[in-house]
């Protein structure tokens, strides 16, 4: 990480991504379900804070940027919030499996290097449910062309983010099962505001769901 990484991007980011109405709908729809402990993946800035509903219990945040941690911490002191946060990688959590009621990602997946492992980990740690609001690939072919050749210049801007990621594709394909996922309409540039807004559930073992009927 260099001095955009750590020190420029981070403000940027906590700027562009600010609540106005529609990033404020589009935060709290996907964070109503929580409950619990939860875990957030690519915590940034704390915006999420304000938009968890009182059945969370315990939050444990995790993102690697130390520029995102300061702007974080100031917002939690700022809200009155305790949130366990650690700067590590999302592709090796140190936590035990099945330890989190719910993982939440928001706009993450995009920029996570290895977002196949990282979603490895997530089936791992979790208990049966995490919820997701991300933007990636668009639907339309024509638009998904224009995010494949503006990729590589969007990820150097953008610190790592990837506009052309199918995150319904990644999300399955780490063997969670997709429940009622939406595209709502973004006021962003259709090469960036494709978003998936949605629930994963990870499938219950034979002799786990035994053991969940017999409490």
């Amino acid at each position: 990480m260099g001095v955009w990484s750590d020190s420029i991007f981070p403000r940027v980011l906590d700027w562009m991504a600010r609540d106005n109405d529609e990033l404020k709908e589009l935060r709290t729809r996907p964070l109503a379900p929580a409950q619990g402990r939860v875990l957030e993946l690519g915590f940034g800035t704390g915006l999420n804070l304000p938009h968890y509903p009182p059945s969370v219990t315990e939050i444990v945040a995790v993102d690697p940027n130390p520029g995102m941690a300061t702007i974080a911490h100031r917002r939690m002191r700022e809200l009155g919030m305790t949130v366990e946060h650690h700067r590590i990688s999302a592709e090796a959590l140190s936590f035990d499996t099945g330890s989190f009621d719910s993982v939440v990602c928001t706009l993450t997946l995009c920029s996570i290097p290895n977002v196949r492992a990282a979603l490895a980990e997530v089936t791992r740690v979790l208990k049966p449910g995490g919820l997701f609001f991300e933007h990636g690939r668009h639907a339309e072919s024509s638009v998904a062309k224009w995010q494949d050749r503006l990729n590589p210049l969007w990820k150097v801007i953008f610190d790592g983010c990837h506009i052309n990621r199918d995150i319904a594709q990644l999300v399955s394909g780490a063997g969670l099962a997709l429940r009622g996922i939406e595209h709502p309409r973004m006021r962003a540039p259709r090469i960036a505001g494709y978003v998936y807004l949605g629930r994963a559930m990870r499938p219950v073992a034979q002799d786990e769901a035994a053991g969940i009927a017999g409490r």
